[in-house]
């Protein structure tokens, strides 16, 4: 599947008392990608925990390059960089209305069995729409 674009405003919430975007707030943003990413796939966390499948974060990077604000209007591109595994790994590109980039990212995510808590293979079901 190629890039899967997501916009969303900056709330106050997420800024310090100057606009700017706190920088744990980044990780989330690329959680919001990858989760529309998924859902865009006609996959859920929320189906995919439902069938005893978590996927923790194992790795996150990101690169800031321009400060986020107040209001602003974001788009998170996400990508996955490969076939899933055992591990599933996508590409973050973030930036403002105006086209300019923000950060970019990178993150690691296990398959694993909810009640055993064992890594496993990605789902077949999740393998086959990747393939279509």
């Amino acid at each position: 599947m190629g890039v899967n674009s997501y916009s969303f405003r900056v709330r106050y919430a997420e800024t310090d008392q100057m606009g700017v975007v706190y920088h744990g707030n980044y990780a989330q943003y690329f959680e919001m990608g990858r989760v529309e990413w998924l859902r865009a796939l006609g996959v859920t966390y929320k189906s995919m925990e439902d069938n005893g499948i978590m996927l923790p974060v194992i790795s996150l990077r990101i690169d800031y390059k321009k400060s986020a604000l107040y209001d602003d209007l974001l788009t998170v591109e996400t990508q996955l960089k490969s076939k899933p595994m055992v591990k599933i790994e996508f590409d973050y590109i973030l930036r403002n209305e105006a086209g300019e980039l923000l950060a970019t990212g990178n993150t690691v995510l296990a398959f694993m069995d909810k009640n055993t808590g064992r890594p496993i293979r990605c789902p077949d079901y999740i393998l086959d729409k990747l393939q279509k």
